[in-house]
């Protein structure tokens, strides 16, 4: 292998690490200034973390609107979130 094909290997290789890295980020869940927690939005499967006994977290929820299951939301709007069952809450019901 001469050292342009070298030097443009890596360079691809790279390229495909820096995308990557960014489609990770894109889709991470994690808090932010511009997130909060809200239990009791998600559906079955869909929260991103925290459902109890038994779960191992994300994606674990039974039911839907899993009172100790929450989803990150904007910040300020759990509260007004609707669901059947009530609205969002910032802490987990008891129990």
């Amino acid at each position: 292998m001469n050292s342009t094909t070298a030097t443009m290997t890596a360079f691809a290789l790279a390229a495909l690490a820096a995308g990557a890295a960014l489609a990770a980020d894109a889709n991470d869940p994690a808090p932010t200034a511009e997130r909060e927690k809200c239990y009791g939005v998600s559906l079955a499967g869909k929260n991103d973390c925290a459902a109890g006994a038994g779960t191992s977290c994300a994606g674990t929820s039974k039911v839907d609107y899993q009172a100790n299951a929450w989803k990150y939301v904007p910040k300020g709007s759990c509260v007004s979130i609707k669901t059947p069952t009530g609205v969002g809450s910032l802490m987990p019901a008891k129990g």
